[in-house]
């Protein structure tokens, strides 16, 4: 899937504040790229199929706050290099879906742009966190095409339907209210609300298969 291009270059000849700025730009440009591959495919599945599969798109470039923390957190150097070699999640994209099936038909359309190359893949949906984290996660890359030529720029895509995406937020405040370190009580609650959530999606996506056979019906 990918054209060869190059990956993200570093310019050596350039004050650190210059090269950060100029990382940060591709980084920003390869969310507008897949914001707009993204919102393209919706459209044409709308065209063909008479719906969206996708209720909302958020993007976020991490702050530089961040950037620092996860670097010391993996036992990194800060360095530009390091933030560019080792980090995978620094522009993010996040695809809240209506159900679990879309899921994986928007991660197929997506590994199916031939500008799109995937370096790895990890299904949380199939193989949740022990903490009961759901999600499908795509690492990618997208050539940014400049007047030097393109750099390959590393984008996150995370997949997830709306009832996850609640669990998930709610388990991230959780996570920064207790630092990673949340009464084991709470975490027995939250991982039996993941249970919860997994019915509330299938409950769903049943509920929506009826509504679809009585609008068929009705047509005959």
């Amino acid at each position: 899937m990918g054209n060869g291009t190059e990956a993200t270059k570093i310019p050596n000849n350039r004050s650190q504040i210059d090269q950060w700025k100029s990382i940060m730009f591709l980084y920003d440009s390869a969310l507008k790229e897949i914001n707009t591959k993204i919102e393209i495919l919706n459209s044409e599945f709308v065209h063909i199929y008479g719906h969206t599969p996708i209720e909302h798109i958020k993007s976020r470039l991490k702050t530089p706050n961040s950037i620092v923390k996860k670097l010391k957190r993996a036992g990194h150097d800060v360095t530009i290099q390091n933030m560019v070699e080792k980090l995978n999640d620094i522009a993010g994209i996040r695809i809240i879906c209506s159900y679990t099936q879309d899921i994986y038909q928007i991660a197929d359309m997506i590994a199916r742009q031939s500008d799109v190359t995937i370096l790895h893949v990890k299904d949380y949906i199939r193989n949740p966190k022990p903490n009961g984290y759901k999600s499908y996660h795509m690492v990618v890359t997208i050539p940014i095409y400049l007047s030097q030529g393109p750099a390959e720029t590393k984008v996150e895509i995370q997949i997830r339907t709306v009832a996850m995406d609640f669990w998930a937020s709610l388990e991230h405040k959780i996570y920064y209210k207790f630092e990673g370190n949340a009464p084991a009580s709470l975490q027995a609650e939250l991982k039996a609300c993941a249970a919860v959530v997994d019915m509330l999606d299938d409950k769903m996506f049943s509920l929506n298969q009826m509504i679809v056979s009585l609008g068929e019906e009705q047509k005959e």
